[in-house]
């Protein structure tokens, strides 16, 4: 008779008895208690938040406060993107390796060359080990409420990322037209310009592109420390249990996300 059995049995069983036993100290330390939200109390508050959910807040007063919030939520990500464009863009070229200018014929970069890009890529594992939130809090206690300190966040936590990524992005690429150009004494930038970038454009407008939808979401989240625009709305709506305020501002939320997606397919396709 045909033995039936499943051979991977005992090991999916091994494994599933692993994860349990993983996942449970970190669910007691964690204090997950998920039973909590069967409480009657929580069960009559979610109800009434759910009640108002289904039915966006849509008078012409919260509207127009929405409309204005959610224009300050998109200069803050585009303000803030902007200026760590600033800091990444001129760290890009000092970090990357196949830009050097002291490499060339002996494979070797100077003593000085490589103590500036270790000392760039330090200053940029800095920036970017710091999320916007924490910058955001930091921020908000030195300058105040307000969306500069979301501004400032952004900027200081995606120059470190955009900086990283983008020197990836570049070395990866095929360096044989930068080469050549600077073999024959070219500078850097026309290097960089005539020779990488035409590579590489594509894939760092789609990372640019992705990076100011990620600062869409995060000047969201910041919001809910005082950093202005729609989060901080979001805040005081949650506090106060109004379910369709919430339920307008997540719509909202939603549209920016899904427009900023479309809006890096177009430019994609126009660059490939």
């Amino acid at each position: 008779m045909t033995d039936r059995r499943d051979p991977a049995l005992r090991g999916r069983l091994v494994a599933c008895a692993l994860a349990l036993i993983i996942l449970w100290p970190t669910l007691v330390i964690t204090e997950f208690k998920p039973w909590i939200l069967l409480d009657e109390q929580s069960l009559g508050a979610t109800g009434r938040f759910l009640a108002d959910f289904l039915v966006p807040a849509h008078s012409a007063e919260f509207l127009e406060m929405l409309l204005r919030e959610t224009w300050n939520t998109i200069a803050i990500a585009t303000a803030g993107l902007a200026l760590a464009l600033l800091g990444a863009i001129p760290a890009t070229l000092v970090i990357n390796e196949k830009l050097s200018i002291s490499a060339l014929g002996t494979g070797r970069m100077r003593l000085a060359a490589r103590l500036v890009r270790q000392a760039v890529r330090w200053l940029l594992v800095l920036l970017r080990s710091v999320p916007e939130l924490v910058w955001a809090l930091l921020f908000v206690r030195i300058i105040g409420l307000g969306p500069t300190a979301g501004v400032l966040a952004i900027a200081l936590t995606y120059c470190g990322m955009l900086g990283k990524v983008y020197a990836e992005i570049l070395e990866s690429s095929d360096s044989h037209a930068g080469d050549t150009l600077l073999a024959n004494g070219s500078g850097r930038i026309s290097a960089l310009l005539y020779g990488v970038l035409p590579e590489a454009a594509s894939e760092l407008m789609s990372y640019t592109v992705y990076r100011w939808e990620c600062a869409i979401r995060g000047s969201v989240v910041m919001g809910f420390v005082g950093a202005g625009g729609l989060g901080q709305r979001m805040d005081e709506s949650m506090k106060m249990l109004a379910g369709s305020e919430v339920a307008a501002m997540l719509l909202v939320f939603v549209a920016l996300v899904a427009l900023a997606d479309q809006f890096s397919k177009v430019l994609r396709r126009r660059l490939g």
